[in-house]
Order: C-alpha cells, then sequence, then structure tokens
C-alpha cells in the first residue's frame, strides 16, 4: 500500500470517534459527518479516467424557504429525490468545472475561483434558480478540500477537479421554476487531460444554441443537446463539433464543450462572448497570456469561409479548444462541406506556449502576475 495511503487509512481509524462536528467559518455554520471508511486505497492514480473517481465525501445545502439552509458535508453517496422533483421535469439543472492543486508543502491552491462562482450565478439567473452565496461557496469547498486533502496528489499533471451543481428538487410536474434546490460539490481526483489528435466537424446542420437563448450558460441541457450530433460526427471519423451560430451556419462559435480559437499567420482569433457562447475562464486566461506575450489578438466574428481559404492558401496554422479539463486541446484538421483539411505541425506553436504558461502558474512552477491563483485556507 502506499505510503500517503495508509497514513489516510491511520487517520480515519484516529478520527472514527470524532465524526460529528459544527464548523463555523465566516459565520457559516457547516454540518461535517466524517466517513469511517476510505476508497482511496481503491484508486489507482496514476491511471485516472477523467470524472470516474469520486472522493470520500462531498459537501451539500438546500434552498428551503427562500434561503440556503441544512449546509453539510458528509460521506460520498446516493441522494434521495422525488420523482416528480422538477429537475427531472424541466431541467433546472447548472453546474461549473475547476480544479484544485496541491504543492509538495501541502499548500493547496484554486486557478480563478470567483469566476467561477460568477458564471455559475449568470447561469442561475438566466435559470430562475436562486444565486448561491459567496462566503458559503468559498467556505464549502474548502472545509471540503480540506477534509479530503489526502486526495490531492502532488505528481506532475495530477489535480482535483471541483463540480459544483444546484439542481431544482421541489416535487411537482407544474411547469414553473421550482421552489426548493440543491446544491453540492463532489471532488474527482484527475490526471493530466490528452484526448490523442482531434478531428473536427463544422456544423452546418445542427446547433449548440441560437440567439436569447441559454448557450451563455452552463445549464444541463446544453450539452445533452450536443450529444445527438457529436455521435454523427464520431461515426463519420471525427472527435468533435466545431459550432456555428444557428441563422447562417457561416459564423464558427465554439469547438465541442470548449472555446475555440484560430491562429490566421500570426494573429490568434476567437469569437466575441455573447449569449450563444460560454464565457470561458480558460479563454480569458488565453487571451491574457497571448497580450503578455506580445502576440495579435483578435475577438470578432470569424466565417467558415475565411478559415477554409486560410486553410488552401496555408495562412491557417493553428485551431486549438481551450477549457477546463484539457485546458488546451489542439486540433490537427476539420471538415467542410464534404472537404478536409490539415493543419501544419509546428514545434513552437502558441496553444503549447500558452497551455505551458497557464499550467505553470496553476501548478506554481512560475510566478502569478495576473493574480489568479487563491490559496485554500488551512482549516
Amino acid at each position: 500500500m502506499h505510503t500517503l495511503q495508509f497514513l489516510y487509512l491511520l487517520l480515519f481509524s484516529i478520527n472514527i470517534f470524532f465524526t460529528n462536528e459544527i464548523m463555523g467559518i465566516n459565520n457559516q455554520n457547516i454540518t461535517i459527518k466524517k466517513s469511517t471508511t476510505t476508497k482511496i486505497n481503491e484508486v489507482d492514480f496514476s491511471n485516472l479516467s477523467f470524472g470516474e473517481n469520486f472522493t470520500d465525501h462531498m459537501f451539500e445545502c438546500d434552498y428551503i424557504d427562500g434561503k440556503w439552509t441544512n449546509a453539510q458535508i458528509r460521506p460520498y453517496g446516493p441522494i434521495s429525490l422525488d420523482p416528480s422533483a422538477k429537475v427531472f421535469h424541466y431541467g433546472q439543472a447548472i453546474f461549473e468545472g475547476m480544479k484544485a492543486y496541491k504543492s509538495v508543502d501541502g499548500a493547496v491552491w484554486l486557478f480563478r475561483p470567483e469566476d467561477n462562482l460568477i458564471r455559475l450565478n449568470k447561469s442561475a439567473v438566466r435559470l430562475a434558480i436562486p444565486e448561491f452565496p459567496k462566503d458559503l461557496f468559498f467556505d464549502g469547498m474548502e472545509l471540503l478540500l480540506n477534509i479530503d486533502k489526502e486526495w490531492i496528489q502532488t505528481t506532475e499533471g495530477s489535480s482535483m477537479y471541483i463540480r459544483p451543481f444546484i439542481i431544482a428538487t421541489e416535487p411537482g410536474v407544474s411547469a414553473s421554476p421550482a421552489k426548493r434546490y440543491k446544491f453540492m460539490f463532489i471532488l474527482s481526483p484527475a490526471q493530466s487531460y490528452y484526448s490523442g489528435e482531434v478531428k473536427v466537424l463544422f456544423a452546418d446542420k445542427f446547433s449548440r444554441s441560437a440567439s436569447g437563448g441559454v448557450g451563455f450558460a452552463k445549464c444541463a441541457g446544453n450539452y445533452a443537446g450536443q450529444f445527438y450530433p457529436t455521435k454523427l460526427a464520431n461515426e463519420a471519423g471525427y472527435q468533435q463539433v466545431v459550432w456555428t451560430d444557428s441563422s447562417t451556419h457561416e459564423k464558427l462559435e465554439e469547438a465541442g464543450t470548449m472555446n475555440v480559437f484560430f491562429r490566421v499567420g500570426d494573429t490568434l482569433i476567437t469569437a466575441p462572448t455573447s449569449d450563444r457562447i460560454l464565457d470561458g475562464i480558460t479563454r480569458k486566461s488565453v487571451i491574457a497570456i497571448a497580450e503578455k506575450e506580445g502576440y495579435n489578438v483578435e475577438v470578432r466574428d470569424i466565417s467558415v469561409y475565411e478559415i477554409e481559404e486560410a486553410a488552401k492558401n496555408g495562412t491557417l496554422l493553428e485551431m486549438f479548444g481551450a477549457g477546463t479539463a484539457a485546458v488546451i486541446n489542439p486540433i490537427v484538421s476539420f471538415h467542410f462541406k464534404g472537404n478536409d483539411y490539415d493543419l501544419p505541425k509546428l514545434e513552437n506553436s502558441y496553444a503549447s506556449i500558452i497551455k505551458k504558461k497557464i499550467t505553470d502558474i496553476q501548478t506554481g512552477k512560475a510566478e502569478d502576475p495576473f493574480g489568479w491563483k487563491y490559496a485554500v485556507r488551512s482549516i
């Protein structure tokens, strides 16, 4: 058994008689019930599949009678919902994706977490869900990370993926916003994410979102609606779909579940955020790093025909997706209206340089000139 796993089991045995306590942080009372067992010895941290292993504990909080209450951390496990809970029938479900990192000295930090909370609450407002308070968000997350701290590995590329989400729990099938909700944090240890060479298909029929819709929100339905056209793309030999605008299918907007960037000549181009496009935190980080490196960056509408022409004349040098899981995922070719276009292989690509700059800040290998890192309080 790994030494850290043994120590963690020993800590559990020591604390077995101290499983219930009330922790007050920033005047927030959070009930803690610790697990008397651990799954950490069952996990192969050198061979993790993304999002399939979860830590020993989770945080939950309920919205009842107009306020968030019953905040608690308890052993990870199933939750009970009425079959008529509105999340099942009307799709009031939103989420975020975050990561925590740990240095060899045991310090834990997050990357731009307040941006995640801001975006979560923007999603909440759009889906008529009550916003979640900042103090409780950070208190619950930091307590949970402290309790399951040993699950955060310090090996190269390791992190802890954090999934906050809110679902409507009120029973009833009347078509109206729920009056009850549940907020939760669950944690999943992660390794460096690499999906291999990515070939994409430019959408010319299906749409991810429409003007006036919920494309900017991280709501469950956005992702469910992508699965079928992505399945068709997979069957045709492509890993992802690059989504186009719903009106003309001529403006390039997102790549799969990520924001997308194009390098034409020495200019890095990405679409502007809107009610159709997610305001990606990694996207904002890519733009900031690129500008600091002195690259020419343009945030504007991008025509599929412009990119096709750039591919034909050799000025399209790079395409890549940007998101929390992979940080940056290079795209090696794209398909549009019956034609495939391969991109050149570059040794010092913008994608590789920017990804290293971001991950070095995230993992503490480089200074953070932007103030993006957030130190998790040791509790």
